[in-house]
């Protein structure tokens, strides 16, 4: 099982310190969140673990495996997978099509054996097919698999980016406000596929500003404020926090 480390990170915009010497680690098997009101960081790191800004400082592993200089698809490849705040989907494709797009990293057939139709290719399409059947029914979708994506409602639009991302089997998956937007039912039932998904060995790195949905289902949460880490425990300690409670909870 592999852990996902961030070691001392610092980005720099200019003379703007976005994220400030943070370090913390999402294991595997467990669900853990990074909280923070709004322009704390949260965001900033992602796309720093993810490949799409780099580093000023620091250094990102993911196991044995140094991905502090990374490109994006370097950093999907090496097995994390993300969801965004802003839905980014195929609109005009249907739901079934978009989660295949997830599937690409473990093709084993070559192009021109796609691009042919040979049978290789024709049994890999077949196999990512059930594949993609499985998770619409993980995630009560299947009504919905050949409707363009696009015209789904909000909540049903970010369940397909999360099959999408789970589609690549990853073995960390980054959560960005999954469930902004979703009432208490729709929260609590992807909170239970959330919860299963670390039972299988899956670490998940959960940041959202739903904080009875975090104090349920996170084993330890990090706090950002201003680009710096200042908290880190299990739900009963950072609500009892007196620096959280300031900069955070408002309470």
């Amino acid at each position: 099982m592999t852990t996902l480390v961030l070691d001392h990170v610092t980005k720099r915009f200019g003379g703007l310190v976005a994220t400030n010497d943070v370090s913390l680690a999402i294991p595997p098997a467990r669900i853990t969140g990074v909280i923070g009101p709004n322009g704390a960081g949260k965001t900033t790191i992602v796309n720093l673990i993810t490949g799409m800004l780099p580093l000023t400082a620091g250094a990102i592993r993911l196991g044995g495996r140094d991905l502090t200089h990374a490109a994006a698809h370097e950093v999907g490849r090496a097995g994390i997978a993300r969801t965004f705040q802003n839905i980014r989907l195929l609109r005009e494709a249907s739901v079934a099509d978009n989660i295949m797009v997830g599937f690409h990293r473990h093709e084993a057939v070559s192009v021109t054996a796609s691009l042919f139709g040979l049978p290789s290719a024709r049994r890999e399409t077949a196999r990512i097919r059930v594949r993609t059947q499985a998770l619409l029914e993980r995630f009560g979708m299947q009504r919905f698999a050949d409707h363009p994506a696009g015209a789904l409602a909000y909540g049903h639009q970010r369940r397909v980016e999360m099959m999408r991302a789970l589609a690549t089997e990853p073995d960390i998956l980054i959560l960005d406000e999954p469930v902004a937007g979703m009432n208490d039912v729709e929260a609590r039932e992807l909170g239970d596929i959330f919860e299963d998904l670390a039972r299988s060995g899956m670490g998940i790195m959960l940041i959202e500003h739903n904080m009875r949905f975090v104090m349920r289902l996170c084993a330890n949460i990090f706090v950002l404020d201003g680009g710096r880490l200042i908290a880190e425990g299990p739900p009963d300690a950072i609500a009892a926090d007196p620096a959280v409670i300031t900069a955070y909870l408002g309470i």
